[in-house]
């Protein structure tokens, strides 16, 4: 599991073995995390190398008396998989959020607030079982502590929360398409092949791999149309190939079309264009 995002002060302290036995933990503050929506409810697409940047927005509720200053304490949003007591990975924001008033009481203050995401296919995802749905969840963490030991003591009382069930967006691999038709230029009523492959990032290697057994469409567009219209269905074979045969009517454009699954996001080759004679 990933470590928590409960800032740089406590990782250091894990990293130097001082939080190894239990210290008093004040009781958590109370928070609430409403309208939670990640990367404007679209799925987060990731390929291979890019880092993607995803906007996260939500409502935070605090008590008037507490200070959140991302120095000492912190607070925000996460995403992760797993249960919220196991995960199997999360990714957590690396910058404070930007959160405006929208309301205050006598007790609480309201406020909305925005924070970004940044997800590194080679250093947040590492397996197939990352694509998919995952949780979202609200944290909070603070962080206590004397590090002078000119008195030869020093001190650290932390403590950490989280609140799930606030989400489930759904991380997809990234796709690719390709098509190629021929022969160029071709007969009228003669008979055209089209060839492809559909691959997909494969974020345990860092390439894109073929993704067999998948249903795409073979479309075509006619020379001075605007749009594609579905000729047949072809089925991805070994290493994700693609290959099948239509008949030259006129000139325009042919493409694979790949609608997508719940791991793996939807993609269009760009069109080959055939001149027809």
């Amino acid at each position: 599991m990933r470590k928590l995002a409960i800032g740089t002060a406590v990782s250091g302290a894990l990293a130097l073995g001082v939080l190894a036995a239990p210290a008093a933990q004040a009781a958590s503050p109370a928070l609430t995390f409403a309208g939670v929506t990640v990367n404007k409810g679209k799925a987060i697409v990731v390929g291979t190398t890019a880092k993607v940047k995803v906007p996260v927005t939500y409502t935070l509720t605090r008590p008037a008396d507490l200070t959140i200053d991302y120095k000492s304490n912190f607070a925000g949003v996460l995403i992760y998989r797993g249960s919220l007591k196991d995960q199997d990975n999360s990714i957590e924001p690396d910058a404070a959020p930007v959160c405006t008033t929208k309301a205050t009481t006598s007790t609480t203050v309201t406020e909305s607030c925005t924070e970004t995401l940044v997800i590194d296919p080679w250093d947040s995802l590492y397996e197939a079982a990352d694509a998919g749905t995952w949780k979202a969840a609200g944290f909070y963490g603070h962080l206590d502590q004397d590090l002078d030991d000119s008195d030869d003591e020093i001190s650290l009382e932390y403590g950490y929360s989280m609140w799930g069930g606030l989400g489930t967006p759904k991380v997809q691999r990234a796709a690719k398409v390709t098509v190629n038709a021929t022969p160029e230029p071709a007969r009228a009523g003669k008979t055209l092949t089209v060839k492809g492959k559909l691959t997909r990032a494969n974020w345990g290697s860092g390439t894109y791999t073929g993704y067999a057994g998948q249903k795409v469409t073979l479309q075509f567009k006619a020379k001075g149309t605007s749009t594609y219209k579905t000729l047949k269905t072809v089925t991805t074979g070994t290493g994700g190939a693609l290959s099948t045969t239509t008949k030259a009517t006129k000139s325009g454009a042919y493409r694979f079309v790949f609608a997508g699954t719940s791991t793996t996001a939807a993609k269009s080759a760009v069109g080959d264009y055939v001149e027809v004679k």
